[in-house]
């Protein structure tokens, strides 16, 4: 994710800009290599579990921002009354689009631009999408504009502060600070759950080919060699925050 991240700080947008997409390099250019990394993230279900328990959506109205190619999606449209999909890369929604069917709507749109009218979901989901903390404001708003009064934004993010991925993550982005993010998502009234997960992958190609469109080569080169076996500690952040119900006094 870092490939992306390096990319993606260039294209914050300036104070008084418009914004702009954001790339993600590692999905965009190798959307067969991150099918694996998905299916290996978070074996165990940590992340999961911790967002069925603050944010269960059984019933509910959900949106995924930055969907990709809905690797998530069906865990949501199994219990949901109605997903809908975000991505900007269009050769990800056609992907996306084939992946589900009619158990979800995917549109090509981005997170700054969300096309559903006001207050019209219950969960607004994004994992790996808001990294980089002061920039995002634009489609945290967006995100609050959606949702309806007790809905939730829920945003699950890499925990940089959480070696050996973390400590990848950084020697790539030396000027990527995580408590600067964790900052301003409790600035911005979100609470926070650290996550430790387990990646773990069914060999050793799935898993070197993964790293190696994470990072640099140089720091690919380094965390292919400090990692034996199949699997990778990883540490991830689940912030929330709801959507406030106003009650007439």
């Amino acid at each position: 994710m870092t490939r992306a991240f390096r990319r993606a700080v260039s294209a914050l947008p300036r104070p008084g800009a418009p914004a702009a997409v954001i790339p993600s390099p590692n999905i965009w250019n190798w959307p067969d290599v991150y099918e694996q990394e998905n299916r290996a993230q978070d074996a165990d279900g940590a992340i999961w579990a911790a967002l069925r328990e603050a944010v269960p959506w059984a019933g509910a109205d959900v949106l995924d921002v930055g969907c990709g190619d809905a690797f998530h999606l069906p865990v949501f449209a199994a219990e949901a009354a109605s997903v809908v999909g975000v991505e900007p890369y269009a050769p990800l929604v056609a992907r996306a689009r084939e992946r589900m069917g009619d158990r979800a709507t995917v549109i090509r749109a981005g997170a700054t631009a969300l096309p559903l009218p006001d207050t019209s979901v219950d969960l607004v989901h994004a994992r790996t999408a808001y990294f980089f903390g002061p920039g995002c404001e634009p489609g945290l708003a967006e995100a609050q504009r959606v949702l309806r009064a007790g809905g939730a934004i829920a945003i699950v993010d890499l925990d940089a502060s959480v070696p050996p991925y973390g400590r990848w993550m950084r020697a790539d982005l030396p000027r990527y600070d995580p408590a600067r993010v964790e900052a301003f998502f409790a600035e911005q009234g979100f609470s926070m759950l650290r996550l430790p997960t387990v990646w773990r992958f069914p060999d050793r190609a799935s898993l070197e080919a993964v790293l190696r469109i994470e990072f640099s080569r140089e720091v690919a080169e380094r965390a292919v060699a400090e990692t034996s076996g199949l699997t990778v500690p990883v540490g991830y952040r689940l912030h929330v925050r709801r959507k406030q119900r106003f009650t007439s006094v």
